[in-house]
């Protein structure tokens, strides 16, 4: 080791192993547990979000979980706080379906045998390099490619 050089040990590991600096892609449920105080599975994903916020890793949702995530409230009749949801959701990077996307989900839908919500999730993960899509749904087990998330 040179004089003056510190040894470099591995990159620090965060929320779910994911290395700092990481990109994931967040699937719907996640953001309503949160969002929603839920009392089982929030802070299953708190940490998530906490080394988001502290800049360790870097979130995107596709539009379809933002528009997942405001039906509830617009069901609801909660137009304030599909609002709020809607501001909230916006800090971090949203992922609209391209067609790219689109030709992708279809290939990953008929791949894993998902249901088009799901793949267009996958494919969105898969088309800006996530290093994992982070999501409470079993659907997701039969993905390789790419890590697959589900608590911290």
């Amino acid at each position: 080791m040179t004089p003056g050089r510190e040894a470099k040990g591995p990159a620090p590991r965060l929320w779910g192993g994911l290395p700092a600096g990481a990109t994931v892609l967040v699937d719907t449920a996640p953001f309503i547990f949160l969002l929603e105080g839920h009392p089982k599975f929030a802070d299953q994903f708190t940490g998530l979000f906490e080394a988001a916020q502290d800049g360790e890793l870097h979130i995107a949702l596709s539009t379809i979980t933002l528009a997942e995530v405001l039906t509830g409230p617009f069901k609801a009749g909660q137009a304030a706080l599909a609002k709020r949801y809607e501001k909230a959701l916006q800090q971090y990077n949203v992922i609209p379906v391209s067609a790219t996307i689109a030709a992708l989900a279809a290939q990953m839908r008929v791949t894993y045998r998902l249901k088009l919500p799901d793949a267009i999730q996958l494919a969105s993960a898969l088309d800006i390099g996530a290093a994992a899509l982070v999501t409470h749904d079993r659907d997701f087990s039969r993905v390789t490619g790419i890590d697959i998330l589900t608590a911290g």
